[in-house]
């Protein structure tokens, strides 16, 4: 096996190197940025002359030239460039390559445009109506260079023909879609001046922008023909270009076109030379810094821009306007519809569904706003303004799903909250019916407050059913309950007042409640007929008032109560009667044992 040194193989290296960064760092000369696929059909990008232009970091402006097969376009961008056919872009007839696809000068030009320092790069364009391309191709190329370019030069040989207006009427729906939505306001994007530059063998006669009006007049149409009604039409479109198109002659420079690289400027025709000044300075005051989005653009920026640009031509099979809309509008849109659902995140689920659409609209409102003032096109951006409607309609439809769960979920929990709090009403130590009652208005208060959203009114029904049996419930249980607990507390009070208090009209109280009880109903059959009495509503009322009030709740105090009272009767039985035996108002019962050992 053969061996390399190691010197040799770092000489390698830096061979490749050099040649590598060669290409790169030596920018005066001409790269491709945009190449045809081998099906002579698409278009794509050569990184090649894209890195060229990365490298600018001032703003730029491009300045493209398009024109028809063999019309002399590369001779004239070497022309403006003040570079010789062997320095600049390949001239056809001279040497084997021809333009493929969009070429560069690597060089910008510096120009102070209105005070903003630019770099201003020119483009050679592969020319129209060659052999073994489809129209489609052609209509991308041109596409391309009116979108792209600042200064547009359509370079005509002799004169205008249909196919050259038809053709512009591209240009033109670009100019009507994106130049001056808004008068005196940042424009969205610019598109190119139109240079008519026409060459040809004499001067005399019409001038250009003579020969330019007679081509753009209206063409007779007694008979309504379809097609001339078209051609009609776009002769009314180029109307607009108005104040955004030049017209411009040049002479041939010399009767030999095919030595016309060989030859200096004191070779050719003077006239042409002074022309071709003349058109130079044209050039300089028409071009302007590429603004998109109302912002110049910088190398990085433009190399972006024009991969945009590449995708919406590449998308459909044939460019339209409304594909250039879409895809410029698509950051915009995604930007609308960010700014739509920040808004609709602030909002709390649940709420109610007048709330949520309010927010809706305000939030729809705000993003459609946005897209108005930022929106490319004028007629075709429709299409995304529909559509980002459709998204945000979208976006709308889940915050209702979401808001109808959150609702459902919050009222659910409400419900079985209220549900658990009228289990408990119902097994009330102590029966009370304001207690009962004050329960069932918080219970209901607080759901009609802090239910909302779409669930509301379903669970407002269920609610109420809930809330109108459990109180036909306690109602239904209340008296028998208050009824044996009266009977428990007059034997208990019976108790108390025999043995351990030993107050006789205690003990008599408590007997004439229990045999009130127990006859009455006796004597009525049933314990329902004691409820109609208005003694029992007395009864009632008093029950009421010692079991529940605003300030003491029996039956939660019940059991503390219980045990202090406990407490304190044994308290009494154990040291009161000492100290207060013979104080006492009311009968006590007396103890034998007592009176005998006191006599």
């Amino acid at each position: 096996m053969r061996s390399f040194s190691p010197v040799a193989v770092f000489s390698i290296f830096i061979c490749l190197f050099a040649s590598g960064s060669s290409l790169i760092d030596n920018l005066h000369q001409a790269f491709p940025i945009i190449e045809p696929d081998p099906g002579h059909t698409k278009l794509r990008l050569s990184r090649e002359g894209l890195e060229a232009i990365e490298r600018i970091t001032t703003p730029v402006a491009a300045v493209a030239v398009i024109g028809p097969y063999r019309s002399g376009k590369s001779f004239l961008l070497n022309q403006l460039l003040s570079l010789s056919c062997y320095e600049g872009f390949g001239v056809g007839h001279m040497r084997d390559t021809k333009t493929k696809g969009i070429w560069v000068w690597g060089a910008p030009l510096e120009l102070d445009i209105d005070g903003v320092k630019t770099s201003v790069f020119y483009l050679d364009t592969e020319g129209f109506e060659s052999i073994g391309k489809s129209n489609v191709y052609d209509d991308r190329i041109f596409a391309l260079a009116t979108v792209m370019s600042s200064v547009l030069i359509y370079n005509l040989p002799e004169t205008i023909r249909e196919a050259d207006i038809s053709r512009l009427s591209f240009a033109v729906e670009l100019a009507e879609e994106f130049y001056g939505r808004v008068k005196g306001q940042d424009v969205a994007f610019e598109p190119a001046k139109l240079l008519w530059l026409i060459q040809r063998d004499f001067l005399q006669g019409k001038s250009v922008q003579e020969m330019i009006d007679e081509a753009l007049r209206q063409v007779p149409n007694a008979d309504g023909d379809k097609n001339i009604g078209q051609i009609n039409q776009i002769r009314d479109s180029l109307a607009i270009m108005g104040t955004n198109s030049t017209a411009f002659s040049l002479p041939q420079p010399h009767l030999q076109r095919t030595k016309l690289c060989d030859m200096k400027d004191d070779e050719l025709d003077p006239i042409y030379v002074q022309k071709r000044e003349r058109l130079k300075e044209v050039v300089a005051s028409i071009i302007r810094p590429k603004i998109v989005q109302g912002k110049h653009l910088t190398g990085k920026e433009f190399v972006s821009f024009l991969e945009q640009i590449l995708e919406a031509l590449n998308k459909g099979e044939i460019p339209s306007t409304g594909s250039l809309v879409e895809v410029f509008n698509k950051g915009i849109l995604d930007r609308c519809l960010k700014l739509y659902s920040d808004r609709m995140g602030n909002i709390g689920l649940p709420t109610s569904e007048e709330s949520l659409l309010k927010a809706h609209q305000g939030s729809k409102e705000a993003a459609m706003k946005v897209f108005d003032v930022q929106h490319f096109g004028r007629h075709h951006a429709k299409r995304s303004a529909e559509k980002l409607v459709e998204e945000i309609e979208k976006v709308y439809k889940n915050y209702i799903l979401a808001n109808e769960y959150q609702s459902s979920k919050l009222c659910e929990a409400l419900y079985t909250k209220c549900e658990d709090k009228m289990d408990q009403l119902q097994v009330l130590r102590l029966p009370s019916m304001a207690k009962f009652n004050a329960g069932f208005l918080q219970c209901n208060q607080s759901f009609e407050r802090e239910c909302v959203g779409p669930s509301k009114s379903s669970y407002e029904n269920r609610m109420m059913k809930m809330l109108g049996k459990s109180k036909s419930l306690f109602i239904k249980e209340y008296n028998h309950r208050l009824f044996n607990w009266l009977v428990a507390f007059s034997l208990v009070m019976v108790v108390l007042g025999r043995f351990i208090i030993k107050f006789i009209l205690i003990e008599i109280g408590a007997w004439i409640l229990f045999i009130f009880l127990e006859t009455y109903t006796r004597m009525f059959w049933s314990a329902e007929s004691l409820y109609y009495n208005p003694g029992w509503h007395v009864i009632v009322t008093t029950w009421e008032t010692l079991v529940y009030s605003p300030i003491l709740d029996l039956d939660r105090w019940a059991i503390p109560l219980g045990i202090i009272a406990a407490i304190l009767v044994l308290y009494w039985r154990c040291y009161g009667r000492r100290k207060h035996g013979s104080h006492w108002l009311l009968p006590l019962y007396n103890n034998q044992k007592d009176r005998r050992r006191s006599e």
